[in-house]
C-alpha cells in the first residue's frame, strides 16, 4: 500500500479505527512487542502449557478474567468517589483484589498473545503494555492506601482505570473484531 492511498484509507474511518489502524501498522508497536517477548518468553511458554491456556471454553479465558479484574477496579473508584470515609477499607480491598486477579489475566493474555502476529501481535502488546501501566498504577494507589494516603490512592486509581480503559479497548478489538480469543479446535463443530 502506498503512502497515500494509506493516508486516505485511514483519514475516511472513524476516530477509534484510526487509533486502531496506526496502532497495529506502528513500528513502535512492533518494538514493543519484540521486547515483551524477549522480557516474557520463559514465562509465555510455561503458561502456554497450564490451565490459563486452555480450549476448555471454547474460547480464551483471558476475556472472562479481565472482567474480573477491571470490575473490582471500577469498583474501587466507584467507592472512592461516592462511598465516603467509611468505603475506604473496602475500596483498598477492591484494589487489593484487583491486583492479585490481575496475575492469571495477564497470563493467560500473554499466552493468547504469543499466537498472533502481524497487526494483531502489535496491537496485543500496545495492549499489554497500557494493561502493565494500569497494574502499576494501582499497585501505587493501593500503596498510597496501606499508608494512609487515601487521596493519592484514589488519584492513581481514577488514572488507573483510564489507562486500563484505553488498553481494554484495543483488547476488546482484538477479542470481538479480529476473534483472537477464539479457539481453534471448537471452530466448526456445532
Amino acid at each position: 500500500m502506498t503512502p497515500r492511498a494509506y493516508v486516505v484509507g485511514v483519514a475516511s474511518r472513524p476516530l477509534p479505527q484510526r487509533a486502531i489502524l496506526a496502532v497495529g501498522e506502528s513500528p513502535l508497536s512492533e518494538r514493543v512487542a519484540r521486547a515483551q517477548e524477549l522480557a516474557y518468553g520463559p514465562l509465555i511458554a510455561w503458561v502456554q502449557r497450564s490451565l490459563l491456556h486452555s480450549d476448555l471454553l471454547g474460547h480464551s479465558l483471558h476475556p472472562s478474567l479481565t472482567d474480573l479484574t477491571t470490575g473490582c477496579w471500577l469498583g474501587t473508584s466507584l467507592l472512592d468517589l461516592a462511598g465516603g470515609l467509611e468505603s475506604r477499607r473496602a475500596a483498598a480491598l477492591l484494589a487489593g483484589f484487583g491486583l492479585l486477579a490481575s496475575v492469571p489475566t495477564a497470563l493467560a493474555g500473554a499466552a493468547d498473545w504469543a499466537e498472533i502476529s502481524g497487526a494483531e501481535r502489535r496491537i496485543g502488546a500496545v495492549h499489554a503494555l497500557g494493561t502493565d501501566a494500569a497494574t502499576f498504577l494501582f499497585v501505587g494507589s493501593l500503596v498510597a492506601r496501606l499508608r494512609g494516603g487515601h487521596r493519592l490512592g484514589t488519584e492513581l486509581a481514577v488514572a488507573g482505570n483510564l489507562v486500563m480503559a484505553g488498553a481494554g479497548f484495543l483488547g476488546g478489538h482484538l477479542a470481538l473484531y479480529r476473534g483472537t480469543a477464539r479457539r481453534t479446535s471448537l471452530v466448526g463443530r456445532d
